[in-house]
């Protein structure tokens, strides 16, 4: 029985959709077991060969439309790879990030043109996706970024830095944030499609080394006059980033939740197996009251997150997540996967501080969800103007 058992949603009440599961499964366990994930964490990154495995067997750009290479599902698909990803222990894929967070870019908001060019080539796996908005000493203030694209000839001109790149080392695509016009703020930002291959001026800065995440790479990037042709804004006109990049939020942030809740069940799945059989002064940590009460406090916690994580999915699948509830979700299932984590790890004892449990690197990798997709206090802020 799950640590937390919450009844099937019915959204998710689909025979293809759980064969889609078992093929996604078998996927993981048969091109990334244990040995292979640990090589990755030892490396630091996903090699490029586990990208095009995954296009092969389908599990990129599950809900791109068929026209444009991908298979047609829906965000259900998204989701399933994900949490099929979590419940093998894949660490350090990115297929959140390129699935959920950049193809849709592409998806929504690119030309035809841009749609043919790019989104055969980012399902198959031949390009590796990133999103490069991150500066150094800007973090969630999109609005006073730096980099700038300005025009020169038939296309334009990006000069800058970006730091904290998700895939940074691994992707040869990568939308990139920039200023159009650095005289506005909003109305000033484009995003703009790079294919690094060939790109002069375009440099990789070292792999950041990171408390947690291991196998997934995270890097600075450089900017120095590299070139991007005029048909590479994304929807080909000037000024639209940042509106581009706040309709996306919304499902970035339901992604996170998703993912901490993820955590939260597995967090208390290896503690409940850890101690109920670890024995302490003659008996289990389980037979404690305080483990008990601890536990079930946590459960009931986690069970009421689980029902509302589900409650956005199904909002979100009908078009109606609204922005202040995913920042609630990511704001607030983050928060309390940070408590579960450490209040787990306490139960295994010293066992917890050794990398070698899981419990160790999940309080490792946990961390991060409270400040990417922006930070917990910028949820807060955009709940408060909800209200």
């Amino acid at each position: 029985m799950p640590a937390i058992d919450v009844p099937q949603p019915e959204f998710m009440n689909d025979e293809e959709i759980s064969i889609f599961a078992d093929a996604v499964g078998k996927f993981y366990q048969q091109h990334a077991p244990e040995k292979r994930v640990l090589q990755w964490r030892e490396n630091g990154q996903v090699e490029r060969d586990f990208w095009r495995e995954a296009g092969q067997a389908g599990l990129l750009g599950v809900s791109v439309p068929v026209e444009y290479g991908g298979h047609g599902g829906d965000f259900r698909h998204d989701m399933v790879v994900i949490d099929q990803q979590g419940k093998h222990g894949v660490e350090g894929f990115a297929a959140s990030l390129h699935n959920t967070v950049i193809l849709p870019y592409l998806v929504r908001h690119g030309t035809e043109e841009q749609k043919k060019k790019y989104l055969p080539k980012l399902v198959s796996g031949e390009l590796v996706s990133a999103i490069a908005m991150t500066e150094p000493g800007v973090g969630s203030d999109l609005q006073s970024i730096t980099t700038t694209a300005l025009k020169d000839g038939n296309g334009y001109r990006i000069n800058g830095a970006k730091t904290y790149i998700s895939n940074g080392q691994t992707a040869d695509f990568i939308v990139v944030v920039a200023k159009t016009d650095p005289n506005e703020r909003a109305k000033g930002i484009s995003l703009m499609l790079l294919e690094t291959e060939g790109a002069e001026g375009f440099q990789r800065g070292k792999k950041l080394d990171k408390i947690g995440l291991d196998a997934a790479d995270t890097s600075e990037l450089f900017f120095d006059d590299v070139f991007v042709p005029a048909e590479n804004v994304l929807g080909g006109v000037e000024g639209k980033g940042f509106y581009q990049l706040m309709g996306e939020l919304p499902q970035e942030r339901l992604i996170i939740a998703m993912g901490a809740m993820n955590g939260i069940e597995k967090a208390l799945e290896v503690t409940l197996d850890y101690v109920k059989s670890r024995k302490a002064f003659g008996q289990t940590i389980w037979d404690f009251q305080n483990t008990q009460f601890v536990l079930a406090d946590l459960k009931a916690r986690g069970t009421a997150a689980r029902v509302f994580v589900n409650d956005c999915i199904a909002r979100h699948l009908k078009g109606e997540l609204d922005v202040a509830t995913a920042c609630m979700a990511k704001y607030w299932v983050t928060e309390l996967q940070g408590e579960v984590v450490d209040k787990c790890l306490q139960f295994h004892g010293g066992a917890g501080y050794i990398n070698d449990y899981p419990i160790a690197r999940m309080y490792r990798d946990s961390r991060i969800t409270r400040i990417f997709g922006g930070s917990n206090e910028v949820m807060k802020m955009v709940i408060a103007r909800s209200m």
